[in-house]
């Protein structure tokens, strides 16, 4: 197998980076970890090779890597991020561009890039990632995978190098809902929230508005098929906004001190924004913080034991020249989990064209494991 050191940062040959340990639920899984976790006797690199160059050897894995392992999976690999995990693209400056295996062409999504690609392509069967803006439904939708955002604070996040702490979260990918739940089997608690049997989905249309035709299309046909109820609802003005700016506060907060005068180690689209967070003064980004609290209250409120159906991304996998583009479009829709510290799973549709794309369901806070049961009934 070549390896694309736009995908794999470490990518040993033959066989995996550990050995399984045929202990658990895992036996025979692969995982791609992503650039930012902790793996014992590996630097963190983060998508960026000043970074790396400086980065001590880690003495002990993450967390969530240590779980996976003790579970039976076997550690395939260290895959590539955007630098940081401060962009949905899954373009990196300094890697390449990971390949999109289910549309050729168009970009991976992002910053779970590499761990997406590798399973997308069958080089893994587990994508360990992150989602602080979207960075494992991007991916998901972009790819034709399953993902998950779990509850804010659900799965532990020691060994993660942060991006934005009040968002952050583990997340992962896998090619079919039952590998997505194992995962779910061993990363998450038990639910604090129990979903109603059968479970209250609805379906906004202003959200599906949000959304490129082909994809509210396709999306919406398949809310109609699980006999998701029509809501009147509607992102609030300003959200999305005072979401940008706590997460850029906090992003600089993480990593302002070394990138002070590094800046120029950055990608260009990178760089803008740690250039933008680092003029964001302490009382705009307390305001932020305050209007953050205030729509995540309104968010539950308005959400309670119900689920939202929406579409995971605004478009499918857009062409290299377009990606920008389309992200601020699908981070109106990526906010609302991020914002409201709720579940989200990405379930595949394709569009009338075969393109992949993602419907999103987001829960109540604590309900990651039904949210999990419940897309697999979907995809049964």
């Amino acid at each position: 197998m070549t390896f694309d050191p736009s995908v794999w940062r470490v990518r040993p040959e033959p066989g995996p980076l550990t050995d399984p340990t045929d202990s658990g639920v895992l036996d025979g899984e692969t995982v791609a970890v992503k650039d930012l976790f902790a793996v014992a006797g590996q630097r963190v690199g983060a998508g960026n090779p000043a970074w790396l160059g400086a980065a001590p050897v880690e003495e002990a894995h993450a967390d969530a890597v240590d779980r996976l392992l003790d579970a039976g999976a076997a550690l395939a690999g260290i895959a590539q991020t955007e630098e940081f995990a401060y962009s949905l693209t899954g373009a990196n400056a300094h890697y390449g561009t990971p390949p999109n295996p289910r549309a050729p062409g168009r970009i991976s999504g992002g910053s779970t890039s590499g761990p997406a690609s590798a399973v997308a392509a069958g080089q893994a069967s587990v994508a360990l990632g992150t989602d602080t803006g979207g960075s494992v439904r991007v991916p998901a939708a972009y790819q034709g995978l399953w993902g998950i955002r779990p509850t804010h604070g659900a799965v532990a996040d020691g060994g993660l190098l942060p991006l934005a702490p009040s968002f952050d979260t583990v997340g992962w990918l896998a090619r079919d809902a039952a590998t997505l739940a194992r995962v779910g089997d061993v990363l998450l608690p038990a639910d604090t929230t129990a979903l109603p049997d059968p479970a209250p989905l609805v379906l906004s249309d202003a959200l599906l508005a949000l959304a490129a035709p082909e994809v509210r299309d396709a999306v919406g046909q398949l809310g109609r098929a699980v006999g998701a109820e029509r809501i009147d609802w509607a992102p609030e003005p300003g959200w999305l906004a005072a979401f940008q700016v706590l997460q850029a506060a906090e992003a600089w907060a993480a990593h302002g001190a070394w990138l002070a005068d590094r800046m120029d180690t950055l990608g260009p689209a990178v760089r803008g924004r740690f250039e933008r967070a680092r003029s964001i003064g302490a009382a705009d980004a307390e305001a932020a913080r305050a209007a953050v609290g205030r729509a995540r209250t309104e968010i539950r409120a308005r959400l309670g034991e119900r689920v939202l159906f929406l579409p995971s991304t605004a478009t499918v996998a857009p062409r290299p020249e377009d990606a920008e583009a389309a992200r601020e479009a699908t981070m109106l829709l990526t906010c609302i989990a991020g914002i409201g510290g709720l579940p989200a799973v990405s379930v595949p549709v394709a569009t009338a064209s075969g393109l992949p794309a993602g419907a999103c369901l987001v829960g109540p806070a604590g309900s990651d494991r039904a949210l999990l049961e419940l897309a697999g009934r979907i995809q049964a």
